[in-house]
């Protein structure tokens, strides 16, 4: 069975290897940088999106309100009419 040589680690390798992880970890903070960005965009997209979408509902409510007035005064004038109606011919009888 084969022994594998056991690699030494002198300071310059270490040297070497701590450069190589600071340069990952300022890659890493700068794409953090640029995420955050974007997510400070997205949050601006969406309390756009979120006031479009509140004032529609509010057109809707209101347009809704309009209808429910507009039903209940027929729905008055209806029962109104078919009183009157009953009372006249009540009394034509």
């Amino acid at each position: 069975m084969a022994v594998m040589e056991r690699e030494r680690w002198t300071d310059e390798r270490i040297d070497d290897l701590k450069v190589s992880v600071d340069k990952g970890f300022g890659q890493v903070t700068e794409e953090f940088g640029r995420v955050r960005g974007e997510i400070r965009e997205l949050k601006g997209e969406v309390r756009e999106l979120r006031g479009e979408t509140n004032a529609r509902f509010d057109s809707m409510n209101a347009r809704f309100d309009s209808m429910q007035r507009t039903m209940i005064i027929g729905f008055v004038t209806l029962f109104a009419s078919i009183v009157a109606s009953l009372i006249g011919v009540a009394f034509i009888s």
